[in-house]
């Protein structure tokens, strides 16, 4: 028997099963090997890919065209395809920095290699994890980019209660940037010409929106974000959410307060969706070792579902996301409905930002407790 040949092993098998989508489709597929007299176990593993995951392993959404203060669109549908396959890494571990390394491993992208890289992180305050960025994710990660072959990396962020330097002193972003040699950028000082107003289709924005030149013009932009919910209209905050922080609360003393305007909205996660439309992620790593089931996004009920998760897609990890704080018990908003029927998750769905439904979900998994995991997260994801 060849090697090709040979049965595969459970756990190579459980993942590609999680690559058809739905219970149903797995139902579909062992009875037609059972009509056929096939032991599905033995099937080569390039008979278990389908095509639309195939497609999903090289499609790449390519940037938006920023033009010099302009308004732009949200990505069309040929940028980032409905049709795609939403990969997203899953790591159960209570080690964060080897959760990072693990995640992206595991995930097998490289959309940094020989690219300046900008670096959003969650300082949205100077609490600690998952109220703000660990800096043990912080430091695994700007150490993965560079492995992976990113030349100049700058991180940068706006605090939404704090001030955004004194949060970055105080959970140690500057010494880290001495020791690892990378840039900062405080968003709130910068000068009215560094940013640029966006839009997107249908926008819920009154003004339009303003984000940083600098992150629109970067090369490659990846982002690190917690697992929590939020108590202030956004109901969870996880990577679309974690955008909201690339976005201007005022471009002058005087001018309009874009961040007044958004969280007295009774369009907020419309609004924060909407934000995505702007940029494409080339990575978005997710920590999950600690999360907040309530509260938020400062502080809340603490729980350790011990996960780091990575991709690109922001839809799939969101969805992914909620499943994981549901299984944990969370608030009535987060817990209501299905997960793709989240007001942010639904906005971003419209907007084409990625998948539209969870059985284009691929969750990719190394062990047993991984696949332990994904059988849950998978499950609640697919509830009515």
């Amino acid at each position: 028997m060849s090697p090709s040949d040979s049965p595969l092993p459970r756990k190579e098998f459980l993942r590609l099963l999680g690559m058809l989508g739905s219970a149903a489709a797995v139902t579909a597929f062992l009875q037609a090997c059972q009509r056929a007299g096939l032991d599905p176990t033995a099937i080569p593993t390039a008979t278990l890919r389908t095509p639309a995951a195939t497609a999903a392993s090289t499609a790449t959404p390519e940037p938006i065209d920023m033009t010099e203060a302009t308004q732009t669109e949200a990505p069309s549908a040929t940028q980032t395809p409905t049709s795609w396959i939403g990969r997203v890494a899953l790591v159960r571990t209570a080690d964060r920095a080897a959760g990072v390394r693990q995640a992206i491993d595991l995930l097998g992208e490289n959309l940094v290699r020989g690219k300046d890289v900008f670096l959003k992180p969650n300082y949205n305050s100077a609490d600690p994890t998952p109220g703000s960025t660990h800096i043990d994710v912080l430091r695994a990660l700007v150490l993965k980019l560079r492995e992976m072959g990113a030349v100049n990396i700058t991180l940068g962020d706006r605090s939404g209660m704090g001030d955004t330097r004194k949060v970055f002193q105080a959970r140690g972003v500057f010494d880290l940037a001495q020791e690892l040699d990378f840039a900062t950028v405080v968003f709130d000082e910068l000068a009215a010409e560094d940013w640029v107003r966006c839009d997107s289709p249908g926008s819920h924005w009154k003004q339009g929106f303003y984000l940083p030149r600098a992150v629109l013009e970067s090369p490659a932009v990846v982002q690190t974000c917690c697992l929590k919910t939020h108590r202030y209209g956004g109901h969870f905050t996880l990577s679309l959410k974690n955008s909201v922080g690339l976005a201007a609360r005022r471009l002058t003393a005087k001018s309009h307060n874009f961040m007044d305007e958004l969280h007295t909205s009774s369009s907020q996660r419309r609004m924060i969706a909407e934000i995505n439309a702007a940029y494409s992620p080339a990575l978005v790593v997710l920590d999950g070792v600690e999360a907040f089931t309530n509260g938020g996004p400062d502080q809340g009920r603490t729980v350790k579902p011990e996960v780091v998760l990575a991709g690109r897609d922001r839809i799939a990890l969101d969805a992914v996301g909620v499943a994981i704080l549901r299984l944990y018990g969370t608030t009535s908003e987060v817990s209501y409905g299905p997960v793709f029927k989240q007001e942010q998750i639904a906005r971003a769905v419209e907007l084409k930002l990625g998948v539209d439904s969870p059985e284009k979900i691929e969750l990719l998994v190394e062990d047993e407790a991984g696949e332990d995991f994904a059988a849950q997260v998978r499950a609640e994801l697919l509830k009515g």
